[in-house]
């Protein structure tokens, strides 16, 4: 079905059924609909076509209000009938363009036409377009199997950034990456048929403040010698969730010109098993220059990171932020949607709960509660890679990549989960960017301000 005209959408509560459209209640009874949220209802004109689109109004207008609804309307143009605040405009408009993501690489009949929104106009559209960009890129890289997404395929969505956006790459490959200091990132990747290597984007004038995102990028991991079972290895395929958050990120900063000197950071490697691995209680030395005893060849994420923060932390960075998904014990404390971050400074924590809430992304605080610290004490080198006990696995997790960084620098670590394990308004099953946008806002709030001041 195709209109010139799109066909109005309507937010409506249940006390306006009553008043407002009180001709058509009778359908509207008869199809059930009470205006709650999450439902809609079509009313149709004279020609057996849609003439209005009623949706159950919530109490606040959120990013996923209309989230659902271009998968499920019929084909045609719609528009939003109610005033807006362009903060609503926007959010509504958001919500409704990620709700149209699909992933079909690998299918033969794509998916045809979808529902179109026309924005209302006063929705921020360079913004929708950049996070719509990003979410979905983000998304694509997650879902893409392994067999198609390896180091050498995050290479290149890397290299692909950098062209589009006039950004610097250098990548460090192989056995080079021993010779360069590099240890920990080697030892996890050399297993595997595809060398590891460490990606370094750098965009933005030099003088400008620095902002570096550091990005888990394990393609896959199998465990290591420290084999994962069948069923935990089902979705290992999103163990570079990290790294496609990071690229998500810098796409938002690059396209929207954010007055940064911003670096990307992806240690890239597959955990294999093979006769050169990595062993349980191998001790590895690192680009700090202290020891870590492998206590589980399963727990490599924190490892090639370790590495990675190092080198982030020469640079001296106004900002450094890392995405990963480490642990699942993240999980087991918040569920799947929530991500947990963990932050050294509690005035930054402030402000980036403030971004959260502007963002509509939310995150959950954790503490780097510091007596834990002596969990991950080794008998035989500096640290270990995992704790001595059982419980509080994603601060002790936490605590070991803040064994990396300057103390004086303001440090922000996201464990995620990068993986949506139900279909939700505007959030497919599948790869998901979560915390994405609150981080992209802090950086925007912080320089952006700093920069016209």
């Amino acid at each position: 079905m195709s209109t010139s005209t799109p066909i109005p959408i309507l937010l409506v509560t249940a006390e306006q059924l009553k008043t407002t459209f009180a001709e058509e209640i009778v359908w509207i009874d008869a199809m059930g609909f009470r205006a709650e949220p999450g439902t809609f209802c079509l009313l149709p004109d004279p020609n057996k076509g849609v003439a209005k689109v009623l949706v159950g109004r919530p109490e606040i207008l959120d990013t996923w209000v209309l989230g659902g609804l271009s998968k499920n309307l019929p084909v045609s143009k719609y528009a939003i009938a109610n005033p807006l605040t362009p903060d609503e405009a926007t959010a509504l408009t958001l919500g409704w363009k990620l709700g149209q993501y699909q992933f079909n690489r690998y299918k033969k009949n794509q998916s045809g036409a979808i529902a179109e929104l026309v924005p209302p106009d006063n929705a921020d559209i360079a913004y929708v377009d950049a996070v719509v960009e990003a979410t979905s890129l983000a998304r694509d890289l997650i879902n893409t199997p392994a067999n198609d997404m390896g180091p050498d395929n995050l290479e290149e969505a890397a290299q692909i950034l950098a062209v589009t956006y006039d950004a610097d790459l250098k990548v460090t490959t192989g056995k080079t990456l021993e010779a360069e200091n590099y240890p920990m990132i080697y030892a996890v990747g050399k297993a595997s048929e595809t060398a590891p290597r460490l990606i370094d984007l750098r965009w933005g004038d030099v003088d400008a403040p620095k902002v570096t995102l550091v990005g888990k990028g394990v393609c896959f991991d199998s465990g290591g010698l420290d084999l994962k079972p069948a069923k935990g290895m089902l979705m290992m395929k999103k163990d570079m969730g990290g790294a496609a958050h990071v690229l998500g990120v810098a796409t938002l900063i690059m396209k929207l010109d954010i007055p940064v000197r911003l670096r990307v950071l992806i240690p890239a490697v597959e955990n294999s098993v093979s006769g050169n691995a990595m062993r349980p209680l191998d001790v590895i030395p690192t680009r700090k220059g202290i020891t870590v005893e492998v206590g589980n060849t399963d727990a490599e994420g924190r490892l090639v990171l370790a590495d990675a923060l190092s080198e982030a932390s020469n640079d001296n960075p106004d900002l450094l932020v890392d995405f990963a998904t480490l642990t699942g014990a993240a999980r087991v404390a918040l569920g799947t949607e929530l991500p947990a971050f963990f932050c050294n400074r509690s005035d930054l924590i402030q402000s980036f709960e403030s971004a959260m809430n502007q963002a509509d992304d939310p995150l959950w605080n954790l503490p780097l509660h510091s007596p834990y610290r002596d969990l991950l004490n080794s008998k035989i080198a500096d640290i270990s890679n995992i704790s001595s006990g059982s419980y509080g696995g994603a601060i002790t997790a936490a605590l070991f990549l803040q064994e990396f960084i300057k103390p004086e620098i303001p440090w922000i670590h996201i464990d995620v989960m990068a993986w949506n394990l139900r279909l939700l308004p505007g959030r497919p099953e599948g790869g998901e960017a979560m915390g994405m946008r609150s981080i992209f806002e802090l950086i925007r709030q912080q320089f952006t301000k700093a920069a016209s001041s």
